[in-house]
C-alpha cells in the first residue's frame, strides 16, 4: 500500500512538473528575446547570441512614448483600484448587514445585468464620454469613470465574505453608540483584509491589462494610449520584424507590478477567495 502511494505521488509530481515547464516556456523565451541584442524579428533559437539591454533603452529613449504609456496605465489602475475598492466596499457592507425594501430586487437586476458582456455598451458608452471629452487624448480620465462607475455590481465575493462575520457585532457595537459609519471603519474593515486585498487586487489587474475598451476610447491618439493599446499597435503598424525584442522587453515592464503583487499578496488573495464563497 505504501508503495503504491510512493508511485501514485510521484507519477503526480512528474504531471505537475512537466505542466510547470510548459506553462513557464512562453515567460522564461519572453525574458531571454528581450535581451536579444542581434537584429531581426522571431528567431528559431532561445539562447540570444548576443545579449544587450538595448531594446530596454529603446523604451525610456526620447524616440519612444513608452513612459507616457506606462504611466497613463498605472495612473489608471492606482485610481481604479482605490476608487472601486471603496465603492464595493460600502455596496457589499450596504447589501449584507443592512435591510430596505428593494434590496433583493436590486441583487437580482444586478445579477442579471452581470450577465451580459461589457462590450455590448461599448458605443454608448464611447458617446457619453466623448460628449463629456473624456476620449481621445483624454481617454485615462474617461476609462478611469467607466471602471469606477459600474464597479458596484461587483459586490458579490465581498459581500459573502462580510455574510461570514457574525452580526452580533453590529448589535454589539450599537449599544455602545456607534454609527454604520463607525462600524464599518473601525470593526469590518480590520476584520477584512484578506477581502480588501482580493478586491483591490482584481481591481487593479482589470484596466492593467485592458486592451479592447482603451483602444476604442483613445481611438489612434498616442497620448491616451495604455501600455496594452501602443505595443499591439507596434505589433500592427510598424516592422514587426525589428519590433519584436522591443514588444517583449516591454512586456517584461509590464508583467513585473503584478507578480510582485501577487508573490506579496498571495496568501490575503487565497483566503480573500475562499472566505468570500462561503456564504452568500
Amino acid at each position: 500500500m505504501a508503495r503504491k502511494r510512493k508511485i501514485g505521488n510521484a507519477v503526480c509530481y512528474a504531471i505537475l512538473i512537466i505542466m510547470s515547464i510548459i506553462w513557464l516556456f512562453p515567460f522564461v523565451a519572453l525574458v531571454l528575446q528581450s535581451f536579444r541584442g542581434e537584429s531581426g524579428g522571431m528567431v528559431n533559437y532561445l539562447v540570444p547570441k548576443q545579449w544587450s539591454l538595448a531594446n530596454y533603452q529603446f523604451l525610456f529613449s526620447d524616440s519612444c512614448k513608452y513612459v507616457r504609456w506606462y504611466t497613463n496605465t498605472l495612473i489608471i489602475a492606482l485610481a481604479v483600484t482605490v476608487l472601486q475598492t471603496m465603492v464595493i466596499i460600502c455596496v457589499s457592507y450596504a447589501l449584507s448587514r443592512m435591510r430596505f425594501s428593494g434590496r433583493k430586487a436590486l441583487m437580482n437586476i444586478w445579477l442579471v445585468l452581470g450577465m451580459f458582456p461589457g462590450f455590448l455598451t461599448m458605443i454608448c458608452l464611447y458617446f457619453l464620454l466623448k460628449q463629456m471629452g473624456l476620449t481621445e487624448d483624454g481617454a485615462v480620465p474617461g476609462l478611469i469613470l467607466i471602471s469606477v462607475a459600474s464597479s458596484g455590481m461587483g459586490y458579490y465575493v465581498c459581500k459573502g465574505y462580510f455574510d461570514s462575520m457574525p452580526r452580533s457585532l453590529d448589535e454589539a457595537a450599537i449599544l455602545d453608540g456607534a454609527t454604520r459609519a463607525q462600524i464599518l471603519t473601525k470593526m469590518i474593515i480590520p476584520l477584512s483584509k484578506p477581502i480588501i486585498i482580493y478586491t483591490a487586487l482584481v481591481a487593479f489587474m482589470a484596466p492593467w491589462c485592458d486592451y479592447i475598451f482603451a483602444s476604442y476610447v483613445a481611438f489612434g491618439h498616442e497620448n491616451g494610449y495604455n501600455v496594452a493599446v501602443s505595443m499591439t499597435r507596434w505589433v500592427w503598424t510598424n516592422d514587426y520584424q525589428g519590433y519584436f525584442t522591443r514588444f517583449c522587453a516591454g512586456g517584461i515592464l509590464v508583467a513585473i507590478p503584478v507578480t510582485i503583487l501577487f508573490m506579496c499578496l498571495q496568501k490575503y488573495y487565497v483566503e480573500g477567495v475562499t472566505g468570500g464563497a462561503t456564504k452568500g
